[in-house]
C-alpha cells in the first residue's frame, strides 16, 4: 500500500532516571546493563534488525557515555584486549561492531517537558519519510521483532502505527494509554482517540499502547502548531498535543497487537530487576548456572 519503507528512527533518551539515583547521577539510565549489554543497545539492535539504517538519539545532561558507547573503541581499550591474548580476542570484534550497527546522530533535547519534544528536536534530520519513534527504556521482545511487525503493518495499512498489547486485568487499565476506535480485525484497531490511564470502566477498548510508534512525516506541521499553542507551564505530549488533533483532521492511525511478545519496562527498579533476571536466564553461557543459583537461594 505504501512505497517508502522506514529507514530512520528516533530514540528518546533525555530523562534523568531519578528512580535509579544515586546510580544515575552521572550514568544515563539507558546505559544500565542487562547482564553485560546496556539497555539502549538492545533497542538499537532491534531497530537495525528491522531495517533501520539511521538512528537519531535525543539526549540530555550527562548522556555523553551513550555517544561514547556507539563510537569506535579507543586504542587504549583495544591494546588492553590485544594484550589479553586469545581469551579476550572475541571482545575486539564485539566492541568494533557496535559503532557499525547504524549511522548515529545525536541531538541535545531542549524545549518543554513531554514526549513530543524529542520529535520536535529531531524533525530536521528526518525529512519526508516515515520513521520509528521509541523510548530507550521500553523493550518488546517479539517474533518477528516489534519494529519489524510495525513496519510490515505500516506497509499494509498505510497510516501511523501504535504497537499494542491486549490487557484484561482491571489494574492494567490504570497503567497504559488505551486506544479507542473501530476494531477492523482481531489484531487491528482503527484509532479515533487515546485515553491515558482511564481505568477499566472508562476504557474505550483493551488495546494498550506500548513501545513507541511508527509515524509519518505529516506529523511535523502538527508539532509546530502544537508547540505554538502550548500555554506557559503546560507539558508537550505526543498523544494529546499531536495525535488527537491529527485524528480530528482525518489522519489515519492504527493500534496493532504485537504478536508473540514479552514486554519489559526497565524504567523502574523492580521491572528492571525482573528484566535482568529474564535476560540472564535466557543466556546460553550462564543461564543454567544462574537458574541453579536462584533455585538454591529460594530453597533457603
Amino acid at each position: 500500500m505504501t512505497s517508502k519503507r522506514p529507514t530512520k528512527a528516533v530514540i528518546a533518551a533525555a530523562g534523568f532516571g531519578t528512580r535509579f539515583l544515586p546510580q544515575t547521577k552521572a550514568m544515563p539510565k539507558e546505559m544500565l546493563p542487562l547482564v553485560d549489554k546496556p539497555v539502549i543497545q538492545f533497542i538499537v539492535e532491534e531497530l537495525v534488525a528491522a531495517g533501520i539504517k539511521d538512528i537519531i538519539i535525543v539526549t540530555g545532561y550527562s548522556k555523553r557515555s551513550i555517544e561514547d558507547h556507539f563510537d569506535t573503541p579507543n586504542e587504549d581499550l583495544l591494546n588492553n584486549l590485544r594484550a589479553g591474548g586469545p581469551k579476550k580476542a572475541h571482545y575486539i570484534e564485539e566492541v568494533e561492531q557496535i559503532s557499525d550497527l547504524a549511522n548515529f546522530a545525536y541531538v541535545r533535547q531542549k524545549g518543554p517537558y513531554g514526549t513530543a519534544t524529542p520529535l520536535m528536536n529531531a524533525a530536521h534530520l528526518i525529512g519526508d519519510e516515515p520513521f520509528i519513534y521509541t523510548y530507550a527504556d521500553d523493550l518488546m521482545v517479539a517474533t518477528p521483532n516489534c519494529f519489524r511487525q510495525m513496519i510490515d503493518l505500516y506497509e499494509e495499512l498505510g497510516g501511523g502505527i501504535f504497537p499494542c498489547i491486549k490487557i484484561y486485568d482491571d489494574g492494567e487499565f490504570d497503567r497504559y494509554g488505551i486506544l479507542g476506535g473501530e476494531q477492523i480485525r482481531d489484531d487491528v484497531l482503527k484509532m479515533t482517540g487515546i485515553k491515558e490511564k482511564p481505568g477499566r470502566v472508562a476504557a474505550p477498548s483493551n488495546f494498550a499502547s506500548v513501545g513507541g510508534s511508527l509515524l509519518t512525516p505529516d506529523i511535523f506541521p502538527y508539532l509546530e502548531k502544537g508547540l505554538a499553542n502550548l500555554k506557559p507551564g503546560e507539558e508537550f505530549h505526543l498523544t494529546d498535543c499531536i495525535i488527537e488533533p491529527m485524528l480530528k483532521d482525518g489522519k489515519q492511525f492504527f493500534g496493532c497487537e504485537i504478536k508473540n511478545n514479552t514486554r519489559y519496562d526497565t524504567g523502574t527498579t523492580m521491572e528492571y530487576l525482573k528484566t535482568v533476571v529474564d535476560f540472564a536466564l535466557k543466556r546460553r553461557d550462564i543461564g543454567d548456572e544462574f537458574r541453579a543459583y536462584l533455585q538454591k537461594r529460594l530453597a533457603k
